[in-house]
């Protein structure tokens, strides 16, 4: 038996398809998407054009799912991550993280998703990788990349 695992992002504020283009673009990958218009809600619904299903598959093996959370605004993640003195402190409830085998790799993905991005701790090596780094993208959602 095998399973699968994905993150699933739920947006409150309306931008999931703009997020699923923007993860598929810096994991050269294939965003497929979705709608509640297309599942039957009347077209002419507040949420019809929203994101119901929302999924990036990238040929290097990231799965991410998103949604539009139906008559919610907002954002899609709260809280504040930080390093101080050496250890990262947190309120959010999850971090996404991506593990390339090179640092070249975890840079090309780095550089793509630091684009309006706070970092958090920059993508440098570390005492147990070639590259570690953590980021809080445009979205809201922060990542850890490192270097197997």
């Amino acid at each position: 038996m095998t399973i699968e695992t994905s993150t699933h992002l739920n947006f409150t504020d309306g931008r999931a398809r703009e997020a699923l283009d923007f993860y598929a673009a810096a994991f050269d990958g294939t965003a497929t998407v979705t709608t509640y218009a297309q599942l039957g809600m009347p077209a002419d619904a507040p949420d019809a054009t929203r994101v119901v299903f929302g999924r990036v598959d990238s040929p290097a093996g990231l799965r991410l799912m998103a949604y539009d959370v139906p008559g919610a605004e907002g954002s899609v993640a709260s809280g504040t991550t930080r390093r101080e003195n050496g250890a990262t402190v947190t309120d959010q409830p999850f971090f996404v993280s991506v593990r390339g085998s090179s640092l070249a790799e975890v840079r090309g993905y780095w550089d793509r998703l630091a684009e309006g991005a706070t970092v958090v701790e920059p993508l440098a090596a570390s005492a147990w990788s070639a590259g570690f780094g953590m980021l809080t993208d445009h979205f809201g959602v922060t990542w850890v990349l490192d270097v197997a």
